[in-house]
């Protein structure tokens, strides 16, 4: 049996803590509730880690957030030896916020990349201080240091980012707001969520179902650390959060 899992983190991606109900215990142990602030594993980002308080005080800890049976249903994946609740119980969810800011902070700056780097995508993956997007370059006419003065302009820039959707249809009708080359945003749900960078997204929109910062001075210091050949035409970009070593 499949549950629903509201996905509040789709809307608000600050809700730090919120209450929700257990309304299932999957055969490994995952606690399945009715709503959740913590993000599932999907699209390179990974899930979100934390702690569930129970109404007596105990805490459960929480390694990670996946999804479950199907893509409504969002299982949470204790640490080893904690408490398993009851069904019905009122638990307290609290994300491990420091973890989900940078993840934040870095896949924006990663949507940023995209923009500075305009070729199909062929890879990404989101971590807290280092992360990856491989593209589809045949000839690559630019340095790290270039590509990172260009990051650093669009975030000091602060530009608003925002979310908005549109439907299925409406994307089939601009394929070019798709920027991966092998995958496409799921069907089936009748409408897409675009994420959105500048007033009116003319900085970059493009489908995505992660979590980001409300603008991008929120990023920070970003660098990138290395550009990789993967191949004949595939080049691997690492991200780094921090201030820009001098070689």
């Amino acid at each position: 049996m499949s549950f629903d899992t509201k996905k509040l983190f789709i809307d608000d991606a600050y809700l730090v803590s919120i209450e929700a109900n257990v309304v299932g215990i999957n055969a490994r142990g995952g606690i399945i509730l009715d709503q959740t602030n913590f993000y599932a594993t999907s699209g390179g980002q990974p899930g979100d880690s934390g702690s569930f308080e129970r109404k007596d005080g105990q805490k459960i800890d929480i390694a990670l957030a996946v999804y479950g049976d199907s893509k409504e249903e969002i299982v949470h994946v204790p640490q080893a030896d904690q408490a398993v609740p009851e069904i019905g119980e009122k638990l307290v969810l609290k994300i491990d916020w420091n973890r989900r800011l940078k993840l934040m902070r870095m896949h924006t700056a990663l949507h940023l990349l995209t923009v500075i780097a305009p070729y199909p995508i062929t890879g990404a993956s989101v971590s807290e201080d280092v992360s990856r997007v491989d593209f589809d370059i045949p000839d690559l006419d630019t340095d790290k240091f270039e590509v990172s003065d260009k990051l650093m302009q669009m975030v000091n820039a602060d530009h608003k980012v925002f979310t908005r959707w549109i439907s299925e249809e409406e994307l089939e009708a601009n394929p070019g707001l798709v920027k991966s080359k092998n995958v496409r945003p799921p069907k089936g749900q009748g409408k897409i969520r675009l994420v959105c960078i500048g007033d009116n997204g003319e900085i970059d929109t493009q489908p995505c179902g992660g979590t980001h910062v409300f603008s991008t001075g929120e990023i920070g210091e970003i660098y990138i650390a290395k550009i990789e050949k993967k191949g004949k035409q595939n080049r691997r970009f690492r991200v780094a959060m921090g201030t820009r070593p001098n070689h």
